[in-house]
């Protein structure tokens, strides 16, 4: 996914030399602050807006049997949506919580979906989100699928060096799908 964020950044730092784009994005973009705790996203309300964190940390997560169970963190630089409703306009399956204070570019999905019309370079920026996205996916299948968990971890704290300074251990747990004593054993034996 690395390859895909080095070129999306490229491609946003030389488009955004274009008077005209940069002020069309600011004119859709507002800039916000979120506490910790505060919820992006609520599951079951439309996913409505773009969320672009330029500091802070987010999770998704589903509300299962009365039990959170992580499903993503995001963090400086990332995009936080709902791609299911977002795009089909239903319910959101999963929350987004902001576990620090944080601050947001927000655009709604409507000016975005404008944006890309309007402006080629920012389908391409999509469409190589939308790669990086799925790439992401099929990592995070193999994991779960393939790896152990102290591999898993690995994996993790590699992609995401500050997570255990940002996240909460519970919440990394529930993300690698190990009990909390579980992933204390795996860190003790670092």
């Amino acid at each position: 996914m690395k390859y895909q964020e080095a070129i999306i950044e490229e491609i946003l730092t030389a488009a955004f030399q274009d008077e005209a784009l940069r002020d069309a994005y600011y004119e859709a973009a507002q800039e916000k602050k979120f506490k910790k705790g505060d919820l992006l996203l609520e599951q079951g309300q439309i996913c409505r807006y773009t969320y672009i964190l330029l500091s802070g940390a987010v999770r998704g997560f589903y509300l299962k049997d009365g039990r959170e169970v992580t499903t993503s963190f995001c963090f400086a630089g990332d995009v936080v949506l709902s791609l299911e409703s977002a795009t089909r306009l239903t319910p959101s399956p999963e929350s987004f919580e902001v576990l620090e204070d944080s601050l947001v570019e927000v655009v709604s999905v409507e000016k975005m979906a404008r944006l890309r019309e309007r402006f080629p370079v920012f389908e391409k920026v999509w469409t190589l989100s939308m790669e990086a996205y799925a790439i992401w996916l099929e990592e995070r299948l193999a994991s779960l699928q393939f790896a152990t968990a102290k591999e898993r971890y690995e994996q993790l704290v590699a992609r995401y060096p500050e997570i255990v300074r940002q996240v909460q251990l519970g919440h990394i747990a529930s993300y690698l799908g190990i009990t909390l004593e579980t992933l204390s054993r795996i860190r003790a034996k670092g």
